[in-house]
């Protein structure tokens, strides 16, 4: 149960600050109420870029807080707990990327949005799942370094001839999915639509009806008339789907599956820092300047 003076604290604190809350679709039901929007990377990246708020309190993982701060530099981003990484942003250095470069100086870098800013920084395009097939297809290259998403990246293979140059990072609340609990779900409930995250698995993308980010699975869901709907991504994103559909039952395909980082965020927390403005991320501004070419680059792909 929310305690409705936290709230009424966090609405006041915004108003006096001039900030805004921007969440992302897996965080705790208690956070999605009270965000000022909620989303998927590139919705949010898109929020933080036009926000005319002084201060953006970012509700996700490390590498979206930083992706805001490079987007809007001259706002003050506030993460409320500071170790909500992502495991699969931490699977690519900025090393590692560079002597693949070396080793391949005719490809052009597609760097997942889950990566590092100094990751972005060497890169020629981001993406997000939203548009990824989208850059594959349009940037002027034959050859592509995709990093990190090692599914992800062989999800836009299927629609293009150009060689991908993979590597071999995932996410693993994706990754946990696993074909065998998708079927049994299926047999359960044929008649119920299954949504896939391109970053599960190609066994898994295989069984999907549609594969969606969750921005596509929340707007398909919503133009759908089926009545129920089987939903392989991070559970979080089944309560906005109830919230905005009561008249639609959805359910995991398989055992729920949950992401560590996502869930650390509590309301107690986002009230921290907006009382103390602690937290603040800082992006440096060498690296900054580049991860923003290939940040910019992304938003043009929608």
């Amino acid at each position: 149960m929310i305690d409705n003076n936290i709230v009424k604290e966090i609405e006041q604190l915004k108003k006096d600050k001039n900030a805004v809350i921007l969440a992302h679709n897996y965080q705790f039901p208690e956070i999605h109420d009270i965000a000022d929007f909620l989303g998927d990377s590139l919705d949010l990246a898109r929020k933080a870029s036009l926000s005319d708020a002084d201060i953006i309190v970012f509700c996700g993982v490390q590498f979206m807080a930083e992706t805001a701060k490079i987007l809007a530099p001259d706002k003050t981003v506030l993460m409320p707990v500071k170790t909500a990484g992502c495991p699969m942003a931490d699977m690519i250095t900025a090393d590692q990327l560079a002597k693949l470069k070396r080793e391949n100086p005719k490809a052009k870098v597609v760097t997942y949005v889950n990566s590092n800013a100094d990751v972005k920084a060497l890169t020629d395009v981001c993406c997000t799942s939203s548009n990824a097939v989208k850059v594959v297809q349009n940037i002027d290259a034959d050859e592509i370094i995709f990093v990190p998403d090692h599914n992800l990246g062989s999800y836009c293979q299927r629609f293009t001839d150009k060689k991908i140059i993979l590597w071999d990072g995932h996410c693993y609340v994706h990754n946990r999915i696993s074909p065998s609990e998708v079927i049994a779900s299926k047999e359960k409930m044929p008649d119920a639509p299954l949504l896939v995250h391109p970053e599960c698995s190609p066994a898994v993308v295989d069984l999907a009806d549609e594969v969606l980010s969750t921005s596509g699975m929340l707007t398909f869901v919503k133009e759908s008339k089926a009545k129920r709907f089987l939903i392989a991504t991070e559970e979080g994103i089944m309560y906005r789907m109830k919230k905005e559909n009561p008249d639609k039952e959805f359910y995991a395909a398989g055992s729920p599956k949950f992401c560590v980082n996502m869930k650390k965020t509590h309301i107690e927390d986002v009230l921290k820092v907006l009382r103390d403005e602690s937290n603040q991320i800082e992006v440096d501004a060498d690296i900054a300047k580049k991860a923003k070419f290939s940040l910019d680059k992304m938003l043009e792909y929608v």
